[in-house]
């Protein structure tokens, strides 16, 4: 970049000024020889004054630009950043939510209530490493439960612990497909948001795909349970799982959304893998170990509808569910529906769902947590509702009317929620 001619500019108007200076002298002096007046001297000396106060400032305006030329030419030689490399701020996103939780239990095996305050606190982190890879990082509350990341206040205002939530690879090199690698979020799908075969907070660990194109969708996952055989440890373990579905608009505000799923759950014979309960199974003694009777092999159908009723969003949904290994309890189904949607202030949803699991027709561990005590061999109501406070904002009311057990137990349960995400 040149900018000599500004300056040619520049320095032509200071010789101009000098020269009508010399002759503004030159002028002094023929009048002195000419015997002006007194009048005519003084108002030649202001004209001198005047055009000597105008070189001054030109020359100070052609020193700075000369200084910002030499600015402009410095930064002209500094390479440019390629533009395919973004920084770090625009490769990261970072979102999480809390949880604020009141929550009371009336448990007919107890003799009172159960009355706890509660928090979940999560944050993930995203990285965009090129156009076809992304890692997630993510954090969580609470113990080391794989169905839950609750943390009850109290222990004298202890510290709370924070866990590894979430940490795996997402590859979309392929169209219409991702290939997650890691501990990830459940990656098949669920009809309503149902927990009936997958609980909210489990986070599975392996491998998954999916793909969807179209009306078509289909999810796969190679997950483990178990990965080191080392002698003496519970021995390897896995999930295999797909899952295909369509989806469809019958109207412009009416979609509808079927499909079929298999899981292979081979445990049987297998200790439990977490705290040594089955949360359900059934089990029977092995030498001095309690281990699976049933291996899970899970055949599932579901079907969900969204539509508009009043102007608000609705849906309707049914899941259900049979274990092909075992020959008795080995059957769930659960059935529901939403109306509204609490994410703008002052807008609100209700749901309603019932549900019956018997003890062998899903792999108990990894069920919802909540929902009859946790685990299978339960069946009931739940009823929830929500209101947004303000964007991202919520108060939120579950309410659970159950019967566990054998002998159909009793189980009622409460949860009132204060839910912020960003």
């Amino acid at each position: 970049m040149k900018h000599r001619p500004t300056n040619v500019a520049k320095n032509r108007s200071s010789r101009s000024a000098r020269g009508a200076l010399l002759v503004s002298l030159m002028a002094i002096t023929s009048s002195a020889f000419a015997a002006v007046d007194d009048t005519t001297v003084q108002r030649l000396i202001q004209q001198v004054e005047a055009l000597t106060a105008r070189v001054n400032q030109l020359e100070q305006s052609d020193q700075e630009l000369r200084e910002r030329n030499a600015e402009l030419a410095k930064a002209a030689s500094l390479p440019a950043a390629p533009n395919e490399k973004l920084v770090w701020a625009e490769r990261i996103q970072v979102n999480g939510d809390f949880r604020y939780r009141y929550e009371n239990i009336d448990d007919a095996d107890n003799d009172k209530d159960r009355n706890r305050s509660r928090m979940r606190a999560r944050i993930e982190a995203q990285a965009q490493v090129n156009e076809d890879w992304k890692v997630g990082f993510g954090l969580a509350s609470g113990s080391d439960d794989p169905v839950s990341s609750n943390q009850t206040f109290g222990n004298g205002g202890s510290s709370k612990g924070i866990n590894l939530d979430l940490a795996y690879f997402d590859w979309s090199g392929l169209a219409n497909t991702h290939v997650l690698g890691g501990k990830f979020k459940t990656p098949f799908y669920k009809p309503g948001g149902h927990a009936l075969l997958w609980d909210d907070d489990y986070r599975p660990e392996g491998l998954a795909a999916n793909y969807a194109n179209g009306a078509f969708f289909a999810n796969g996952a190679f997950l483990y349970l178990e990965s080191d055989d080392k002698a003496g440890k519970q021995n390897a373990e896995s999930i295999w799982g797909t899952q295909v579905g369509l989806h469809t608009a019958l109207s412009d505000s009416t979609r509808l959304i079927v499909g079929l799923g298999y899981y292979d759950i081979p445990v049987a014979g297998a200790k439990p893998f977490y705290s040594s309960s089955s949360f359900g199974n059934t089990l029977v003694a092995d030498g001095p170990d309690m281990v699976y009777q049933h291996n899970y092999e899970e055949l599932e159908a579901f079907a969900e509808l969204t539509f508009t009723l009043a102007g608000l969003p609705a849906s309707l949904f049914a899941d259900w569910v049979q274990n092909q290994d075992a020959s008795n309890n080995d059957t769930g189904w659960a059935a529901g529906g939403t109306l509204g949607k609490a994410k703008n202030p002052g807008s609100w949803e209700l749901g309603y769902a019932y549900q019956d699991l018997e003890a062998d027709a899903v792999f108990a561990l990894i069920t919802d947590s909540d929902f009859g005590d946790g685990g299978t061999n339960n069946k009931g109501h739940l009823l929830k509702g929500a209101y947004a406070l303000d964007n991202n904002v919520s108060l939120a009311l579950t309410y659970f009317i159950n019967e566990k057990g054998d002998l159909e137990t009793d189980y009622d349960r409460l949860q009132m929620d204060i839910k912020f995400k960003y």
